[in-house]
C-alpha cells in the first residue's frame, strides 16, 4: 500500500513536473534573416534600401535577459555584408561581434548563422551594418532585452511598448556616398529626418494609460532632439542601466545611443506631435509622427513644438542629470549600486584625441594621430592562428603626441581585469559620438577646453549612469571608466559613420595569458576565413 501511495506521488509528480517543463520559455530563438535590395519612397522620392526579409527598418528583436540567438544570415547583396549588435556585450564572444576586426564578412549568395547571448543584459539596444556605407541605406533595426521572470523592474509594467528607431537621412545612393569619402570628401548634410523608416507615423494609447517609447538614434552623423507635445517624458532607462526617473519636455539622442521613457497619456483626447530633429546643425530638420489617443477625434495641428537647436550648454548639462539608479535591480537580482566604481584606482589612463587631417591629400580622421585601416584579415582571426604582420600593438599611443598622421591598423593592448580611465578629447567644432563594443561604461565627466588631471575632482564616482556610446562636444571633453572583464577583440569606434569609415577608430585588445573557457570561448565551428586566414583551423 505504502509503496502505491508513493508511487502514486511520484508520478504525481513527474506529471506536474512535465507540464512546467512545457509551458516553461525555451532559452533559444531561432531566426532566419535575408538580406536584399529594395526600392523604398522615403522622403517623397524612390531610392534603394537595405531590406532584412522585406521589412525597412529591419525586424525587431524582442528577447529575454540570457536568451541564446541562432540567427541565419543570408547575405543577397551585390557586396560583402555584416551585421553588428550594438550595445550586446558578447560575454566571452567576440567571435560574434560583427565587425570587420572580429569577423570575416559574409560573400554575396552567401551565409553566416551568429549564436550569441543576451547574457545579463535588459533593456533597449539597436543593430546595424557595420560594412561599407550600408548602414546609409538601412539595414538597422531595434532590439530590446527584457527582464527574466522575478527580477523586478524600478517601475510598473507599461501599458504598451513602442521602438523609435529615428535617424538623419539621404536620398543619394549609399555607393554614392562611399565614392564621395573615397575621393577624400566629406559627405553632404542630410535630406531629411525619419522616424522608423517613415515620414509618417502614428502610436495609438488609451487615456490614461502609460507607455514606454525606447528611442534609439540609428543615424549617420546628427544629434537629436525627441519630444512629444504636451507631454512630459520619464526617462527610466539608458542603454541597459535603469536611471534615476527625472522629469524631462524634451531629451538629446546622440548617433548610436538609445533610451527609455515613460508616457502617460495624461492630456485631454486628440492627437498630439511626436518630434524628432537636429541638434548642433545651421538648418534644422525635423521629423514627425502622431501620438494618437484612442478616444481622440481630433488630428494634430498646429506649429510642431519646438526644441534646443545649439545649446551646447544646455545639452551637456542635460547629460549630467542623467544618473544610476543605485537601488534598481540590474539583470540580475543584485542591485545595479552595488558595484561601487568610484573607489577603484584606474590601473590606466587613455587620452584619445579626434582630428581631422588630410592623408596623401585625401581627407581621414584619426585618433592620436593614427587612422585606423581595416586589414583583409580580421584582427580576431590573426591573434588566434598568430598570424603575424596583420596589425601592431606599438602603433598608438596612450596619450596625444606632436607629429604628423599616419594610416595603420591600430590595436591598444589591455589585460583582463584592467580597470580604465579613458579621456575623450574633441578639439574639433563638432560634437562627437564615441562607442565600445564589449562593454557599458561609466560616463563620469563632461567639461569644456583641454582635459587636465585636475578635471578629475569634477568627476561622478557614485552614480554616474553606464552605457554604451558617449558624447563629446565640440572643444571639450568626455571621461569614461570602464572595467575591462570580457577578454576579446573589441571595436573602439566614431558612431559618426563618416569619421568611423575613414579611420577614427581603433581595438583594445583584452587578453590574458590563461588559456580558460572560463575567460573566452573558443572560435566557433562555422567561423568565416578570409584574407590570411584562409585555410587556418
Amino acid at each position: 500500500m505504502e509503496k502505491a501511495v508513493l508511487l502514486h506521488v511520484i508520478c504525481g509528480f513527474l506529471a506536474v513536473l512535465g507540464v512546467s517543463l512545457v509551458k516553461a520559455d525555451d532559452p533559444y530563438r531561432f531566426y532566419t534573416w535575408t538580406v536584399t535590395y529594395g526600392t523604398r519612397y522615403l522622403l517623397g522620392v524612390p531610392q534603394q534600401v537595405i531590406l532584412i526579409n522585406n521589412q525597412f527598418p529591419g525586424p525587431r528583436l524582442d528577447v529575454v535577459t540570457n536568451d541564446n540567438i541562432i540567427l541565419n544570415l543570408i547575405n543577397k547583396l551585390d557586396q560583402p555584408f555584416l551585421l553588428t549588435w550594438n550595445g550586446i556585450k558578447q560575454r566571452k564572444n567576440s567571435w560574434q561581434d560583427g565587425v570587420l576586426g572580429t569577423n570575416c564578412p559574409i560573400p554575396p549568395n552567401s551565409n553566416y548563422t551568429y549564436k550569441f547571448q543576451t547574457k545579463d543584459q535588459i533593456g533597449s539596444y539597436t543593430y546595424f551594418p557595420s560594412t561599407l556605407l550600408h548602414k546609409a541605406a538601412g539595414g538597422f533595426g531595434g532590439i530590446n532585452v527584457y527582464e527574466r521572470p522575478k527580477i523586478p523592474i524600478p517601475f510598473p509594467n507599461p501599458d504598451g511598448d513602442f521602438t523609435l528607431l529615428i535617424g538623419d537621412w539621404y536620398k543619394t545612393n549609399h555607393k554614392t556616398l562611399q565614392q564621395f569619402l573615397d575621393a577624400g570628401r566629406s559627405l553632404p548634410f542630410p535630406d531629411g529626418v525619419l522616424i522608423n523608416g517613415q515620414g509618417q507615423n502614428t502610436f495609438s494609447g488609451d487615456q490614461g494609460k502609460t507607455y514606454m517609447f525606447r528611442i534609439s538614434n540609428v543615424g549617420l552623423s546628427t544629434s537629436l532632439n525627441f519630444r512629444i507635445q504636451g507631454h512630459k517624458l520619464k526617462l527610466v532607462e539608458v542603454e541597459g542601466s535603469h536611471t534615476v526617473q527625472n522629469i524631462y519636455d524634451s531629451l538629446d539622442v546622440h548617433v548610436g545611443q538609445s533610451v527609455a521613457v515613460l508616457v502617460t497619456l495624461n492630456q485631454p483626447p486628440r492627437d498630439y506631435y511626436i518630434v524628432a530633429s537636429t541638434r548642433f546643425t545651421k538648418t534644422v530638420l525635423t521629423a514627425s509622427a502622431a501620438l494618437h489617443y484612442t478616444n481622440s477625434h481630433t488630428p494634430v495641428s498646429g506649429p510642431l513644438p519646438t526644441g534646443p537647436t545649439y545649446e551646447i550648454h544646455w545639452s551637456m548639462q542635460q547629460a549630467r542629470t542623467f544618473r544610476w539608479n543605485l537601488t534598481a535591480s540590474a539583470a540580475r537580482p543584485n542591485p545595479q549600486g552595488s558595484y561601487h566604481y568610484g573607489r577603484i584606482t584606474p590601473t590606466k589612463t587613455i587620452v584619445l584625441a579626434n582630428s581631422a587631417p588630410l592623408i596623401n591629400g585625401k581627407k581621414r580622421y584619426a585618433v592620436n594621430r593614427v587612422s585606423y585601416i581595416n586589414p583583409d584579415t580580421p584582427l580576431k582571426l590573426a591573434d588566434y592562428f598568430n598570424i603575424p604582420g596583420v596589425f601592431s600593438v606599438d602603433t598608438i599611443q596612450s596619450l596625444p603626441s606632436s607629429g604628423p598622421p599616419f594610416i595603420a591598423t591600430s590595436v591598444v593592448p589591455a589585460s583582463l581585469h584592467d580597470f580604465l580611465e579613458v579621456v575623450f578629447q574633441n578639439n574639433e567644432n563638432t560634437i562627437q559620438s564615441w562607442h565600445l563594443d564589449g562593454y557599458d561604461f561609466w560616463v563620469v565627466g563632461y567639461g569644456s577646453g583641454q582635459w587636465t588631471p585636475a578635471n578629475r575632482k569634477s568627476y561622478n564616482l557614485v552614480d554616474a549612469s553606464t552605457r554604451h556610446t558617449a558624447q563629446v562636444y565640440p572643444n571639450s571633453w568626455t571621461t569614461i571608466l570602464v572595467s575591462l572583464d570580457n577578454q576579446g577583440m573589441w571595436n573602439l569606434r566614431s558612431a559618426i559613420w563618416e569619421r568611423q569609415y575613414l579611420g577614427q577608430q581603433l581595438y583594445l585588445r583584452v587578453w590574458t595569458s590563461v588559456h580558460s573557457f572560463a575567460n573566452e570561448y573558443d572560435i566557433p565551428s562555422n567561423a568565416l576565413r578570409c584574407g590570411k586566414a584562409i585555410g587556418q583551423h
